[in-house]
């Protein structure tokens, strides 16, 4: 229902006057002469000239000037429901790339690092274990290294066939792939061979050199491969967001613009239509006003939400899915430089200084030596648990307390560093073993599973990794449903606000064009 107010002239009648106000005014004074030349057209005036006025006079007419602002409105509309719909399908796109391809490769090539890691430090442990030709075995470790080695080496297959697939049509991950095939391939072949000749009577020289062959081999070139593998699909993934975080940003700019501009110009025709139909509202502009703020907020919400979930996503949980994965590949090296540390004598020098190494990687102090270690652990760590913004050390361990976002996450990562600082101690008991000339004892406690010995300790702390990484996993997995969640949810119904707004534009105007039709 409209509301009407003062004394006003019928339309038909205001458009009357107007035409005859305009004709009026379009006839020239009687007797001016030379106001026009024969064939009633002006001297020196091109038709052309003619056909504008007549155009001018044309759009001038209410009528045009309401079908005008409604094709700008319609128009509006049409590119801001098109601007959602290619951000959403963007989105999608995005969602599809980083969850099924990017991160998948990142965990696989991860894991495979991790497992080619253990194999190398269980086939050290059977070595160690098996005595000699299998008299004076340690069956229980020597039957869990088996195991585990056995595990390891399925995990290596499996991950080698993912990656494979993955990184079918990109020629540098195809090759990365495949020369990591054929070397994995020669390393089987040289421990192989290592146990091969260990379960000969005094074998036990010639299998650990073939174990330091295989060693060198995947130091040398099988796990740089496999890091590198981690870093190029974790460079795609970064690209990958990025890119989509830069489209959602010029995306949101875009639909504010597009967004304001349509309220404005419907405002305009609220105000248009009551100066010249001298009504104050009308119900159907204010429901097409109505829909299109609701179409603006919600368009923009799902636009933001994407954004922060695609943020979330990356920033808040992946980044510490590859700081903890990597912590798990280091820890898994270190614990093979132990058991390499008792096998291979000649070499002990250099395994101890990868020990400390990789320890720096994990949990870095300055200025520290294997024997003063422990100590600048226990002063860092004490300094942090009195005040946690105090972080004197630097490694994965500080990438990941730097980046605490979830509930439970920070007692979590607490644990692993706390489990951590047990194993290290571990580790100065076996070189203090061997020092006191313990051998078999050092070996005993380095690869044993029983409650207070290395590997039990190795075996917590490798559960409180696990812990923290299971929550980085399950956030990254629930930003990925809610980041679909807000396309398929929040973009369908911006766009059926928009398609009501440009129908009730059109409705709204059809009783106030049908009145100069007659």
């Amino acid at each position: 229902m409209t509301i009407t107010t003062g004394t006003a002239l019928s339309p038909e009648a205001e458009a009357r006057a107007e035409a005859g106000t305009r004709h009026a005014t379009a006839v020239p004074p009687a007797g001016r002469p030379g106001s026009q030349s024969r064939g009633g057209q002006r001297p020196g005036r091109p038709r052309s000239d003619a056909l504008k006025k007549r155009l001018r006079r044309r759009w001038a007419t209410l009528p045009a000037r309401l079908r005008l602002i409604r094709a700008a409105i319609l128009l509006l509309t049409a590119a801001l429901a098109l601007l959602l719909l290619l951000a959403g399908l963007a989105v999608s796109a995005t969602w599809d790339t980083v969850a099924g391809r990017d991160a998948p490769r990142t965990t696989s090539a991860a894991g495979l690092d991790l497992a080619l890691n253990d194999m190398d430090a269980q086939a050290a442990n059977i070595l160690l274990s098996s005595g000699d030709a299998g008299a004076d075995r340690m069956d229980v470790p020597y039957g869990k290294a088996v195991g585990f080695y056995g595990a390891a080496r399925r995990t290596v297959s499996r991950e080698l066939r993912t990656l494979a697939v993955a990184a079918e049509g990109d020629a540098r991950a195809e090759h990365t792939v495949e020369a990591l095939t054929e070397n994995f391939a020669r390393y089987q072949e040289l421990i192989g061979r290592a146990l091969e000749n260990d379960g000969r009577k005094g074998g036990k020289a010639a299998a650990v050199d073939d174990y330091r062959s295989a060693t060198a081999l995947l130091s040398a070139e099988i796990r740089p491969e496999s890091q590198a593998l981690i870093a190029a699909n974790d460079d795609a993934y970064e690209t990958e967001y990025d890119a989509a975080r830069s489209r959602l940003s010029a995306e949101l700019i875009t639909a504010v613009v597009l967004g304001l501009l349509l309220l404005a110009l419907l405002a305009m025709l609220q105000w248009y239509l009551a100066r010249s139909f001298h009504r104050i509202l009308n119900p159907g502009l204010m429901a097409a006003t109505l829909c299109a703020c609701i179409a603006l907020a919600v368009g923009g919400q799902a636009i933001v939400a994407s954004s922060e979930h695609l943020r979330g996503a990356r920033r808040d949980a992946f980044d510490s899915v590859v700081a903890l994965s990597r912590a798990r590949a280091v820890a898994y090296d270190a614990n093979a430089d132990e058991s390499r540390y008792l096998l291979v004598k000649q070499e002990r020098t250099g395994y101890e200084q990868a020990f400390l190494d990789k320890s720096q990687q994990l949990y870095g102090i300055g200025g520290v030596s294997i024997d003063t270690y422990d100590a600048g652990l226990e002063d860092t760590w004490s300094a942090y648990r009195t005040d946690p913004t105090d972080l004197r050390f630097t490694g994965e361990f500080r990438r990941e307390l730097d980046n605490i976002t979830f509930p439970r996450e920070r007692a979590a990562a607490e644990r692993t560093v706390e489990t951590y600082a047990v194993y290290q101690r571990d580790d100065r008991t076996i070189r203090r073993l061997v020092a006191e000339g313990k051998e078999r004892e050092a070996v005993a406690f380095c690869i044993s599973w029983d409650k207070n010995k290395s590997n039990a300790h190795f075996g917590a702390w490798m559960d409180a990794l696990d812990e923290v990484t299971e929550i980085n996993r399950t956030h990254f997995a629930t930003s990925v449903r809610e980041g679909r969640g807000a396309v398929s949810g929040l973009l369908p119904a911006a766009g059926g606000a928009l398609v009501a707004a440009a129908a009730l534009t059109v409705l709204s105007l059809r009783p106030r064009l049908a009145e100069f039709r007659g």
